[in-house]
């Protein structure tokens, strides 16, 4: 894939079905659902020890290690959609990719926060928006400020179906954290899953395009 798919993605000229995406999410976590729960225990457990023992220092966690943490999972779903075999340290390649997924995820959260200090309805834009911002940057190579850009210009096309989309996985999330926590390991990865699964699906359209 190169930048065409995405100038094509900015024409807001694609579909996507939001129950497919979480059929395709679950069936990507089921193919590797040990390494997936696994994981998902790690990235909560070093949460849970940072506020246990070191609250003053819980941004560390927020800003520095949960951007690559969490693009492992963009980057296993990616193998999975490949056919291609995925290994337990494939979760951990987004630290491959660390200044630019770090830039993302500190600028993408430091303009959210913004919009919401100041309006907040800004701020709900830019959270959805802002949705692509790692997966086009880890797997585009562009910079934190034109994958952004990308991410908001793509999705503001269609941005109540993503909207919509977001509430799901919110819904989904809580759900799994109303189940003392456990469901997590279940909707956390599903939820970086369905996200890459839509972007899969949107970019596939419009490389019949180009092709």
């Amino acid at each position: 894939m190169d930048k065409r798919h995405l100038e094509l993605l900015t024409a807001g000229n694609y579909e996507f079905d939001i129950r497919e995406a979480f059929i395709k999410a679950w069936d990507t976590y089921q193919k590797v659902s040990l390494y997936s729960i696994s994981f998902t225990l790690l990235i909560l457990s070093l949460q849970f020890l940072f506020m246990l023992y070191a609250p003053d220092f819980l941004f560390v966690f927020s800003l520095f290690l949960a951007g690559p943490l969490f693009a492992g999972f963009y980057l296993v779903a990616n193998k999975v959609s490949q056919r291609e075999p995925v290994n337990y340290p494939d979760f951990f390649k987004g630290f491959g990719y660390y200044i630019p997924v770090i830039l993302v995820w500190i600028v993408g959260q430091f303009l959210t926060v913004l919009g919401i200090l100041a309006l907040i309805l800004p701020g709900i834009y830019l959270l959805v928006a802002y949705m692509f911002g790692i997966i086009i940057s880890i797997f585009f190579g562009l910079d934190f400020w034109k994958s952004l850009e990308y991410s908001r210009k793509i999705i503001h096309k269609q941005w109540l179906k993503f909207f919509i989309f977001g509430l799901f996985l919110a819904v989904i999330n809580m759900a799994g954290a109303l189940l003392f926590g456990i469901g997590l390991v279940v909707s956390v990865p599903v939820t970086y899953y369905a996200i890459y699964h839509v972007f899969e699906t949107i970019s596939h359209q419009v490389s019949v395009e180009i092709d």
